[in-house]
């Protein structure tokens, strides 16, 4: 049986300022962004070469960031000094550079507080 995460919900305070940060500065595509009916707007953003995307919006049962946050999303890249200045040179703020051993991490937050890492897994570092 395949099982593939393909859509992680994310909770926003501000839909417009969400779409701006994920499309404008990271560089994700905005894949729709609908209103079906009164109150309710569905937003898609996927990372670019990614199968998963996120989706936030309003009016369809999503936590809000004063409810809660997600910690810790990856984006798994080939180069992550590369992808770190790309991010700054956008406005993004990004930590600096972690080596775990062979894994590289930099960070970053979006707006309403969900956090983001960037790693890229060095051949040496793999089983």
């Amino acid at each position: 049986m395949d099982m593939k995460l393909e859509l992680v919900p994310i909770p926003v305070s501000d839909v417009d300022r969400s779409i701006a940060f994920y499309r404008d500065v990271i560089g994700f595509h905005l894949d729709h962004d609908v209103s079906p009916r009164e109150g309710m707007r569905i937003v898609q953003l996927t990372p670019p070469g990614s199968a998963c995307s996120i989706a936030f919006g309003t009016g369809f049962g999503l936590p809000t960031p004063d409810e809660s946050v997600i910690t810790g999303l990856h984006l798994v890249i080939d180069d992550v000094a590369a992808a770190r200045d790309e991010l700054v040179a956008r406005g993004a703020t990004v930590s600096g550079i972690d080596d775990m051993g062979g894994v590289l991490y930099a960070h970053f937050r979006d707006p309403d507080g969900n956090s983001w890492s960037l790693q890229e897994i060095r051949v040496g570092a793999r089983p």
